[in-house]
């Protein structure tokens, strides 16, 4: 800035007196990747279910740039037990939803959500009982 270009009282508006535009970047803004509606619906029915039979405690949903995913955890303070991850980058390849174990191994992986999920949703059985 030099000694004889007014300042301006008012930011945005430029020494003409006339509301100057912001700079906007060359690029679009990133695209998160989340989970819809009907999605998060079936992750939290089989979280509920594991929730009341006394299995997890706690979960955590983060959405980024490539994937979105939903951590399920025994106690907050430890490593997650699971990781229910929405990658649609490899949808036409291997699929785009997968779960991955503590370890990192992937349990299952597929475009059905619900298939997908059936790796982790141990429904209770009935035992019988022998005298």
């Amino acid at each position: 800035m030099s000694d004889a270009e007014p300042i301006s009282l008012y930011p945005g508006y430029g020494a003409s007196g006339a509301i100057s535009q912001p700079q906007r970047a060359s690029s679009p803004a990133p695209s998160v990747v989340a989970f819809s509606r009907r999605e998060l619906m079936a992750i939290l029915d089989v979280y509920g279910r594991q929730v009341a039979a006394g299995e997890w405690r706690d979960y955590a949903i983060d959405h980024g740039r490539e994937t979105a995913s939903f951590s399920i955890f025994r106690r907050a303070s430890e490593v997650p037990l699971y990781r229910i991850e929405k990658t649609p980058k490899l949808a036409r390849k291997q699929g785009a939803y997968s779960v991955v174990s503590a370890t990192g191994l992937i349990l299952k992986r597929g475009n059905e959500l619900d298939r997908v999920l059936a790796v982790i949703d141990r429904k209770m059985r009935l035992v019988k009982r022998t005298d």
